[in-house]
């Protein structure tokens, strides 16, 4: 099969969980012997440069990237209020995109084509005109989920109302959407049936991340006991109010019964509020140049999330590499777990403690937890396997 990926962002490299879950999509197909055309949005919160990108890489995917600007104009989004359009879908729509668009779909044909997340529809108009190909969403979220969570946790009136109508007119856009795919792959259960439940008349299925095993061994080394660490891009809002939750509710408390326990925080666009913080015993790096490494070298993956929607890739990637999880349930969402078995659940403050305690108190839990979360990740979330299932409801869309 031949399939054009459109993506919001450039796959490659894949430092943070949407490129990640792109990338293993892409690499997954071509490792299955399809054929895989990317074109990807290039901004300023995630830019890269294509000419950088390995050869190998490039040659495979014939990547290219148009840039928009995403960054948010305050007379824009105040204006943006007096209109019942989503002010987070308006900022991708560029005719500079749309005309490459244009140019690729007159000098090729494809079977598929796969629109990594919502923001990429303002372009299904142009594609019907310019190919015959199946259309489907590959929904990393239900995104709305998101601005309505963080919405409820705001408590700045003006924050909150503008909050409220960014996720209210992303809402309406995302529904009345719905029936424009020829088809739907969400990234949990929950999220496939999210879309179903709203008179979907498309087929839709569920097709969570994967790893390749092969490329999580081999890191299993001596690590940092006890410490705790945090890893996720800062620039994505649902990751920074997390971190502030946990550091101004449960950090104080475990830091007065271990004050010698660190918490390390890893990622990009680290905050200036937390790249000065005082907070004793954090440890801000910011981003790490292996992921995987940093994660092996620390115990118990903190993740605080309280709003958010999908599955989260850290979590995963640290499942898999053997690493107990503190997770809230939100956190956890589209993992198929079972708490205190691979992973430990907690949602406020005291429980957050608990959990912490419980795991410097006794190395074999976080062992015992780590293994079995493991586990559970090469049995449910093999790449090879979910790519498999993917390939299988494109074909359905065909007589191959």
């Amino acid at each position: 099969m031949k399939i054009l990926m459109l993506c919001n962002k450039s796959p490659y490299p894949p430092k943070e969980g949407g490129p990640i879950a792109m990338n293993t999509i892409i690499e997954g197909l071509i490792n299955a012997n399809h054929q895989v055309k990317v074109l990807a949005i290039n901004t300023n919160k995630y830019f890269t440069n294509i000419n950088e990108i390995p050869e190998e890489y490039r040659k495979k995917t014939n990547i290219e990237a148009v840039y928009i600007d995403l960054s948010i104009k305050p007379f824009d989004a105040f204006l943006n209020l007096f209109t019942n359009k989503s002010y987070h879908v308006q900022r991708f729509i560029s005719k500079n995109f749309e005309n490459k668009l244009i140019e690729i779909l007159k000098n090729e044909s494809f079977d598929i084509i796969q629109l990594e997340t919502l923001f990429i529809t303002p372009y299904i108009e142009t594609i019907r005109k310019h190919s015959k190909a199946k259309i489907v969403l590959r929904a990393h979220n239900i995104e709305h989920m998101i601005w309505e969570r963080v919405a409820s946790i705001c408590k700045n009136p003006v924050k909150k109302f503008y909050l409220n109508h960014l996720s209210r007119t992303l809402k309406n856009y995302e529904i009345s959407s719905l029936n424009k795919y020829d088809g739907i792959a969400g990234i949990t259960k929950k999220d496939a049936g999210y879309f179903k439940n709203h008179n979907l008349k498309i087929p839709t299925i569920d097709i969570s991340f994967g790893i390749d095993p092969e490329k999580f061994s081999g890191y299993e080394s001596d690590y940092e006991f006890p410490s705790l660490f945090h890893i996720g891009a800062m620039n994505w809002i649902p990751n920074e109010e997390g971190i502030r939750w946990f550091l101004e509710n449960a950090w104080k408390k475990i830091n007065k019964h271990f004050p010698d326990l660190k918490f390390y925080l890893a990622g990009r666009e680290m905050p200036d509020w937390l790249t000065n913080c005082t907070y004793p015993n954090v440890v801000v790096l910011g981003e790490v140049d292996d992921a995987k490494e940093f994660i092996t070298s620390k115990a118990v993956m903190i993740v605080p999330l309280f709003s958010g929607s999908g599955i989260r890739i850290k979590i995963i990637e640290g499942m898999a590499l053997g690493k107990t999880i503190i997770s809230t349930k939100i956190g956890a969402e589209g993992i198929n777990y079972e708490n205190g078995k691979n992973i430990l659940i907690a949602n406020t403050a005291d429980e957050f403690f608990e959990a912490v305690k419980k795991c410097v108190e006794t190395h074999d839990l976080c062992d015992n937890i780590g293994k079995n979360a493991k586990k559970l990740i090469s049995d449910q979330h093999n790449n090879k396997k979910i790519i498999q299932r993917l390939v299988k409801f494109y074909e359905n869309f065909y007589d191959f």
